[in-house]
Formats: structure tokens, C-alpha cells, sequence
């Protein structure tokens, strides 16, 4: 796995505007503070990764010199330095770059989300917008993260700047999640829909972003390290704010600025996996078959710096952070949360009705069953960084509320062909599992939020539940088992009360993958 400097930064907040939570008339009075709550925690865990604040803290100028410090490495600026950039947090990223190193730059091209120069100033952050007259052009394109024609254009003009430098400039790579939908480029003869259709089929049989995205570097000119190939002889440095499980870098976008570490046989493994091998159109067998038998062999990433200046993991510390000022003993589960939404819902309302029985009079809340099972089912997520059995011997000694935390990016295999997204399916699947579940006199509520604001193709970032959601849905006519079945987690909460339980937010302007908040309330 690629190694990557992590920028350790102090924490900075960056305001955001007031997340809009549905009909205030259609909440229950005695959950208002604990939404309330929830709103202000997921509120500062976005602000606490928001682009500007950690390019100030990566970057630093000397104004006299020219010398730029990247973490512990200096390079010499002299009208030499270019930026492209590449991911749903870029357009802010952009703006600070420029803000601090203007003076110095020639060009940048960057490619970002459609309609989030419009989000951003509908907003206010005027700081994640680049002045007029940059020298920055702006492409916008991948509707609902998807490859499409107009970032096709911007793939194509980032690698033209990179081609044309020389061993005297500087490439500065701007790189955040969503920044692999944001630079196809595939190889000819490979069209930009065939490589479409091949993701779409990887991902809807549930395929992880790290089999997603080998096979996007195996069929693209520029992931997979093709942009740094693309920039030698000039230096690369990678501003990285990171989207994927775990922080390696050479999953982030696919790669960019690092060399891939797979080869075609792991393309055709994973082809094999969900079925795919015989489908393949001409043009993908053509690509593979050439970089199988090519002689340069894989090239190398020498001249680039990769630094990660934003995780999950840094927004889950902020949120930990929040959540003790807010009056709960706060603990950090996983920043590595994944595997199948099914499972994981299982492991919270487990989690939920394990934890809830530490926190009220024995004999009303779990027993020793759940408990093994609660253990058994977390070994099978296989959670490298999971704190499990500290976060219960916190709750153990808990004397008042709890707030669980984790984050991550869980899979859904669609099944149906209903709309929502993994966040959404995930807080109705949560809620579901603790219908079920003998909770004791314990209130909880569990949120699940994009950081980037956009969950799937909708325009929520997520959704909270509580334990009487499935009760309430009933009430309403509304069946839960029905909608998960067709994967249509957007519109039963748009129709349950009002929308009242969906998370909008608008684009944020960065992306660190996905955050869930168990809160557990003894009544």
C-alpha cells in the first residue's frame, strides 16, 4: 500500500449554514433537544474538514524566498507553479491555493461537481470561491458522481497542462473525494460509456470502491498514477483530502499521482467475482490484453509528494470532541466502517441494545446472548481500528447520556429500482433493527450523513431515526420492509412525516465519506 504523509492539524472550524431538518411541526416534542443535538455534531464534523482551513494548515509561504513548505519538504516557487485539481471539496481547495500562492501561479485547471459554484454562493462561502479574473478555468461536470461528457473535457485539459511541463515547474494536485467520476479519460478504444457501463454494473452487484476503482485505473489514462507520468520531469506535490476507508492513496480518485500496485489478473478476478468477464465489450478485452503484454512495465511515482491533510478520521475526532461539550461521554468506534449496510444496521441495533443495557437497571435491556452475538457479528466486519470493547467499558462507566461514533462508507446491492442512497438506507435499516429490539428505558436516536451533502442521487445527505420509527411508519401506512426492498430509502422519509427525518444540507464543499452518531439517552 502506498504511503502518504497525514497532516496533524489543530483544529479549525469553518461555519456552516443551518442544516435544514424538515417540519419543525412534525417532530415530537420530547426528541427535540436530542435532533437538536444531532444537528449541531454533524454541523461541526463537517466544519472541522472544510477545504480552506487545512490548505492553511498544509501550506506555507515565505514571501521573501519563494520557498513554499510542504510539510518538511520546501520547493522553490518563481512563476513555476501549475494546479489542477479534481473532487467535490476542489472548488474551496482552489480558492485558499490561490489565496496563498497566486503570485506564483501560471494556469490550473480543476474539474468539479456541476451546480457547486452556484450551491457555494446560494450559501454565502465566498471563501470557497475563486476571484475573478483566476487563473483557474472551472469545468464543471458529473451529475449524481457520475463520468459524463463535460468531465471528460476537464480530464482531457488537465492532462494537456500536465504534458506540458518541464523539469523547472511545479505540479500542485488538488485531489478529494469524488474526484474519480470527476477525471475519466479512458483508453482508447474504450469509450467513456463503456467504461460507464462496466462501473454501473460493478457497483450495483456491490462491488467496494477499492475493486471499483482498480478497474477505473486499468481503463484510464490518468489514474493510477498516468497524471504524475503524465507532469515528469516537473515535481508533483498531491494536496489529498480523503474519501476512501483507511486513507491509502492510491485508492483515493483512483490514484492519480501513484502507481498502480495491481495488474490485469486482478482486474479479471474481480470481473470473475460478480460475473462480468464474459460481458465484456471488445474494446475493454483490447485495453487489458495490451497493458498485460506491455514492456515499459508499471512506471513509477519518484517526483511525487503525496500528503493527506484531511480523513474521516480527523472529522470523527472533532465530532468526539463536540459531543463532550455537549454533555456526553463520547467514543470513537471506527473510522474504517464498511462491509454490506445489512450487516452493519445488524452491528448498531445490536450496539444500541448492548450499550442501552449498561446504562439502565438490570434484567431491561440485553443479555449475554446479544452480547456474543454483538462480538461475533463485529469480527465479521472485519473493522481494522474498531474500539469496540473500550467503547463498552466506557458506557459501562458511564453515568449519564452516550454518544457512539463512527464513520465510513458501507456498500448496498441494489435490488430494486427505488432512490435513495447508502446513508438513507443505512438510518432505515438502523431503524428497523431497533424496532425490534427490547431497548429499556433508554431514548436513542441514530444519524447517518454524507459529508459532502449529496447521499446518492438525492438531494438529502442522509437521515436520523428513532426507536419507535417503525411503530410511527405503521401509523402511517407506511411499510418499511417494502420500501428497503426496492432500495427506496429517499422516499419512504420523504413521505414519513413530512420529510421531517431527512438531513439536508446543500453541497457542503468537502467530502471525508460518510459519519453515524449513536445516541443513547437514559430516560
Amino acid at each position: 500500500m502506498a504511503a502518504a504523509l497525514q497532516v496533524l492539524p489543530r483544529w479549525a472550524r469553518s461555519p456552516l449554514r443551518p442544516l435544514l431538518w424538515g417540519r419543525l411541526g412534525a417532530r415530537l416534542a420530547s426528541g427535540m433537544a436530542l435532533e437538536e443535538q444531532a444537528r449541531k455534531l454533524f454541523d461541526s464534523t463537517v466544519g472541522a474538514v472544510m477545504p480552506g482551513p487545512m490548505m492553511h494548515r498544509a501550506l506555507s509561504l515565505d514571501p521573501s524566498s519563494g520557498q513554499l513548505k510542504v510539510r518538511d519538504r520546501s520547493f522553490q516557487l518563481q512563476q513555476n507553479l501549475y494546479l489542477v485539481g479534481f473532487g467535490k471539496a476542489v472548488l474551496g481547495m482552489a480558492a485558499a491555493a490561490e489565496e496563498l500562492l497566486g503570485q506564483h501561479l501560471v494556469q490550473g485547471v480543476i474539474s468539479v461537481p456541476k451546480g457547486i459554484r452556484a450551491a457555494v454562493e446560494h450559501t454565502g462561502k465566498q471563501e470557497m470561491l475563486l476571484k475573478p479574473h483566476s487563473r483557474i478555468q472551472v469545468f464543471e461536470g458529473a451529475e449524481d458522481n457520475l463520468p459524463d461528457r463535460d468531465a471528460l473535457r476537464a480530464a482531457l485539459a488537465i492532462r494537456q497542462l500536465a504534458e506540458g511541463l518541464t523539469a523547472d515547474d511545479l505540479l500542485l494536485v488538488l485531489i478529494s473525494g469524488g474526484g474519480s467520476a470527476l477525471l475519466p479519460a479512458p483508453i482508447p478504444p474504450v469509450t467513456l460509456e463503456e467504461k460507464q457501463t462496466l462501473t454501473k454494473l460493478l457497483a450495483a452487484r456491490g462491488a467496494t470502491i477499492q475493486e471499483l476503482n482498480t478497474i477505473r485505473k486499468a481503463l484510464s489514462q490518468l489514474k493510477g498514477g498516468g497524471l504524475a507520468q503524465a507532469a515528469y520531469p516537473a515535481q508533483v506535490v498531491s494536496l489529498i483530502l480523503s474519501d476512501v476507508v483507511g486513507d491509502p492513496v492510491e485508492v483515493i480518485a483512483s490514484g492519480p499521482t501513484v502507481a498502480s500496485i495491481h495488474n490485469v489478473q486482478d482486474c479479471l478476478h474481480i470481473l470473475n467475482r460478480y460475473g462480468l468477464r464474459a460481458a465484456l465489450p471488445q474494446s475493454v478485452k483490447t485495453v487489458l490484453a495490451r497493458a498485460d503484454s506491455d514492456p515499459r512495465g508499471p512506471h513509477t511515482c519518484g517526483h511525487v509528494l503525496n500528503v493527506i491533510i484531511g480523513s474521516n478520521a480527523l472529522a470523527l475526532a472533532e465530532a468526539q470532541r463536540q459531543a463532550e461539550v455537549l454533555g456526553y461521554q463520547a467514543v470513537v468506534l471506527s473510522a474504517t466502517m464498511q462491509g454490506d449496510v445489512k450487516s452493519v444496521a445488524q452491528f448498531y441495533g445490536l450496539l444500541a441494545q448492548v450499550a442501552g443495557a449498561h446504562l439502565t437497571p438490570p434484567g431491561t435491556g440485553a443479555s449475554m446472548g446479544e452480547d456474543e452475538q454483538l462480538h461475533e457479528l463485529a469480527a465479521e466486519l472485519q473493522l481494522p481500528d474498531l474500539q469496540l470493547k473500550e467503547a463498552l467499558e466506557v458506557v459501562a462507566g458511564a453515568r449519564g447520556p452516550v454518544c457512539l461514533l463512527a464513520g465510513g462508507e458501507p456498500t448496498v446491492q441494489l435490488q430494486g429500482s427505488g432512490r435513495g442512497g447508502r446513508n438513507q438506507e443505512l438510518a432505515l435499516r438502523v431503524g428497523a433493527e431497533l424496532g425490534q429490539r427490547p431497548l429499556g428505558p433508554v431514548d436513542v436516536l441514530f444519524l447517518s450523513g454524507g459529508t459532502d451533502g449529496k447521499d446518492g442521487p438525492t438531494e438529502a445527505a442522509g437521515a436520523w431515526v428513532m426507536s419507535d420509527l417503525a411503530n410511527q411508519a405503521a401509523a402511517e401506512g407506511l411499510d418499511m420492509a417494502t420500501f428497503l426492498a426496492h432500495n427506496d430509502s429517499h422516499t419512504f422519509f420523504h413521505r414519513f412525516q413530512g420529510g421531517a427525518h431527512l438531513l439536508y444540507t446543500g453541497l457542503t464543499g468537502t467530502n471525508v465519506m460518510d459519519v453515524h452518531f449513536l445516541f443513547l439517552q437514559p430516560r
